[in-house]
């Protein structure tokens, strides 16, 4: 099976332990990732129709689908080790629902946590995306 691609925020603090996170609870090498802002990042946000400037929210990439906010959230809380997985059950709840938590934390997410002031250096390598030409035919 192919790696599963998170697109994350590459200046939000946040967003940075977040991919620490999941890095270090994943449950297999499942992830691979891509801040939004890197050259890698806005080619697979052009190849899903979405702004190449877009910062709203992580994005998963999976196969031919890109998710958005609360629903990339919780598809990634699938893959992660227990009891982090138990976030999963997050769908229970309506996505409107869902969404509205997630959105409030993304736009206060500069205001609590900071940034940083340069784009996020992924420490290990081997879970960053490196892009290709074809890149939904690699995902």
């Amino acid at each position: 099976m192919s790696k599963k691609v998170i697109l994350f925020d590459g200046i939000c603090n946040l967003c940075d332990k977040s991919v620490q996170f999941i890095i270090k609870h994943e449950k297999e090498n499942t992830f691979q990732f891509a801040s939004l802002q890197s050259p890698e990042g806005k080619e697979l946000l052009k190849c899903y129709n979405l702004p190449i400037d877009y910062t709203g929210s992580i994005v998963l990439v999976t196969h031919n689908n890109a998710y958005l906010k609360s629903e990339a959230a919780l598809k990634i809380a699938k893959d992660l080790r227990t009891p982090w997985n138990i976030f999963r059950f997050g769908t229970i709840f309506p996505m409107w629902f869902t969404d509205s938590f997630y959105d409030l934390i993304a736009k206060n997410r500069y205001k609590i946590f900071g940034k940083k002031s340069d784009s996020c250096d992924l420490l290990q390598q081997n879970k960053k995306y490196k892009g290709s030409s074809a890149s939904s035919n690699t995902i």
